[in-house]
């Protein structure tokens, strides 16, 4: 049997992707997950992208999830009169929340967020473009920010500005936001990506919007401000997954604070039984090339070998020229680094006393499966819990999830070491259903006589939240539906 890759890997579409025959390439080289990044475009624009990924991947019988990632406040300044300009050092510019937002110049912009000049004070420092200019607060008035600029270069249209430090006042959920909630439950998205929550409460309101809108995707909490980080623990436990957008993460708490933090997070997201995510500029350098700088290739083995469940391709598979092979190339980064998870991936699945009995017996398997000779788990699944339970414990041994729910199977393409397969288990007699569910392995060349396999399931066949056993088969020994039924 091939080395599985258990590390899933999330791209994200743009017009580099709206070719069919690449977007058919970035499939067939591993693509788990498709991002739609609602900063841009229209609702119709998404609405095509995401039905073509769709008829793609079911062309190849792939199960795949979208995941909808929400714009969140507009902290960015807007356009320049000539797209861009150049800034130098000790010059002075002004930020101008009332002035034509396509006006700007060398010696002012206008600012999409209202509230930045009621934000920051004298001696702030505001990081534009993640961090690659630099400027000094000198005084804040109503509606105008003066500047001094510390760290000069080229500023082009549309850039982001942080405070160092972090302390913005703008909430989590826009307006557009709000509007693009609903927009994710009529496409049937699988995730939302919440961007720049403070709290639990940003979340608690995304679920809420989300439940009144008629729909339940699992809600993914962008850690992206230094507010974040400190409700790191609240927010987690809220959520469905995280994720570690280190762009405006990293310019909030600096970047040598970064791979720490990012450390912490996903020992956390795994001890909180929640999937997590490493993003932001991880192949940057395969916008315009072909293979990765080797800090690039060390950066996402890192994140690996630390526990991440996955690790995503932003500009790389959205504009760049070569996504298919920047996809090619996080899956042979990953697949590497699988080689030696054991270096740093601990088993951070929490230690203290069990709470339900699918936990229990999730638990239980990984323990057995991970000191007996398995080649393979086969977890029966009406809503994926126990197979996220289980990808939770670091393991070399694959986990079939096996539902006959495509939401659960496309759910379920986000978590480590967690492969979705369509089986429906309520036509079975349940006398034959180890043997029908060791059948679908084999007929896929997965399984072969004299494997050892473990399987979970529950008493009650179709009911959510009732895996209540674990049997250790060997393939071949089990007797024959025929020999069952008769």
């Amino acid at each position: 049997m091939n080395q599985l890759r258990r590390t899933k890997i999330v791209v994200t579409l743009g017009p580099s992707l709206d070719n069919p025959l690449v977007l058919e390439r970035v499939i067939l080289a591993g693509a788990d997950v498709f991002r739609a990044n609602f900063s841009h475009g229209e609702a119709s624009m998404h609405e095509e992208r995401i039905s073509k990924v769709r008829e793609i991947a079911a062309k190849h019988q792939r199960t795949v999830a979208i995941l909808v990632d929400l714009q969140g406040p507009k902290i960015r300044i807007g356009r320049f009169k000539q797209n861009k300009i150049l800034l130098r050092e000790g010059q002075p510019f002004i930020l101008d929340t009332q002035m034509d937002e396509n006006a700007g110049d060398e010696h002012c912009v206008s600012l999409a967020y209202k509230n930045l000049p009621q934000d920051v004070r004298a001696g702030d420092a505001l990081l534009l473009d993640d961090g690659r200019l630099v400027m000094k607060v000198v005084k804040s008035e109503r509606t105008k920010i003066h500047c001094e600029v510390m760290v000069g270069g080229e500023l082009s249209n549309n850039k982001g500005i942080n405070r160092q430090g972090g302390g913005l006042s703008a909430a989590a959920l826009t307006d557009k936001d709000r509007a693009d909630i609903k927009e994710a439950v009529r496409l049937d998205a699988d995730y939302i990506a919440v961007s720049f929550p403070r709290n639990a409460d940003d979340i608690k309101e995304a679920r809420i919007l989300l439940k009144a809108a008629g729909g339940n995707p699992g809600i993914i909490a962008k850690i992206e401000r230094s507010e974040a980080v400190t409700n790191i623990e609240s927010i987690t436990e809220v959520s469905d997954a995280v994720m570690i957008a280190r762009g405006d993460l990293g310019v909030e708490i600096g970047d040598a604070e970064l791979p720490a933090v990012q450390k912490k997070i996903i020992i956390l997201a795994r001890r909180f039984n929640k999937p997590v995510i490493t993003a932001t500029q991880m192949l940057e350098t395969m916008i315009h090339n072909t293979i990765p700088t080797r800090a690039e290739v060390s950066d996402v083995a890192n994140a690996v070998l630390d526990g991440t469940d996955a690790v995503m391709l932003s500009g790389e598979t959205a504009v760049g020229l070569y996504p298919d092979k920047a996809v090619a190339a996080m899956d042979r980064i990953c697949l590497s680094a699988e080689k030696h998870s054991g270096i740093s991936a601990k088993n951070t699945a929490k230690e203290n006393d069990l709470r339900y009995v699918d936990e229990a017996i999730a638990m239980a398997t990984m323990y057995t499966a991970n000191h007996l000779d398995i080649k393979a788990i086969i977890a029966l699944t009406e809503s994926g819990t126990t197979p996220l339970l289980m990808s939770r414990v670091n393991s070399a041994i694959p986990v079939y999830g096996l539902s006959r729910h495509e939401k659960t199977l496309r759910r379920m393409t986000l978590y480590r070491g967690v492969y979705a397969l369509p089986f429906d288990a309520t036509h079975i007699d349940r006398r034959i259903l180890n043997q029908a569910a060791i059948k679908e392995l084999q007929e896929r060349h997965i399984l072969k006589n004299g494997d050892l396999v473990i399987i979970t399931k529950g008493d009650l066949i179709g009911i959510h939240g009732r895996t209540n056993s674990l049997k250790i088969v060997t393939v071949g020994d089990l007797p024959s539906a025929a020999e069952v039924l008769e």
